[in-house]
């Protein structure tokens, strides 16, 4: 004869489930929507006052924006208002009394699709896109294609993650999309 559980107990465990279920929700969807600056992306970096300082600019591919006065800032990994904190640092060491700074992402890097879609290649990002919006871009599936069995490879080199995605998981610019082959 077994001895049954308190109530309480089966309470309290489904509650610390959908909390924990909860958290890692937000956490996903948080990580996925904070956007930071790689190679590939143009921004317009503006300082008021100071017309021949701004402009835009395209983050090269060491993830670097290279800036009048102040030469080469790196800004890979940074979000734009990290990297309007940096060069404002820059600018205010030796360079202007008072800088104000503007920073704003103007063209996104592209995206990449490849796998079981019928034009696997580069894409030009657009915001609010998801796995679904990509694979329209790519042409959409091949008879093949595992809409079941999609990842992304977000980051760059080292740092790079692999993302189980479903149709409606967030891209973000510069991530991989790769499409599985179904076997049946």
């Amino acid at each position: 004869m077994t001895t049954p559980k308190p109530r309480l107990f089966n309470g309290l465990s489904t509650a610390l489930i959908t909390l924990l279920a909860l958290i890692s929700m937000t956490m996903t969807a948080k990580a996925q929507t904070i956007y930071v600056m790689d190679s590939g992306d143009t921004v317009r970096v503006t300082v008021f006052g100071e017309p021949d300082l701004s402009g835009e600019f395209k983050v090269d591919a060491m993830g670097r924006l290279n800036l009048a006065l102040i030469g080469p800032i790196s800004v890979r990994n940074l979000t734009t208002d990290q990297a309007r904190q940096k060069i404002h640092d820059a600018y205010l060491d030796g360079y202007l009394r008072h800088p104000d700074i503007a920073v704003e992402i103007i063209a996104f890097r592209p995206f990449f699709i490849m796998g079981e879609v019928n034009q696997p290649g580069s894409y030009d990002y657009v915001p609010g896109m998801n796995v679904l919006n990509a694979i329209a871009v790519g042409g959409g599936l091949t008879y093949r294609g595992d809409e079941d069995d999609i990842e992304i490879l977000r980051g760059h080199d080292a740092s790079r993650v692999v993302i189980p995605a479903t149709l409606a998981t967030i891209v973000m610019p510069g991530d991989i999309v790769r499409v599985a082959e179904r076997y049946f």
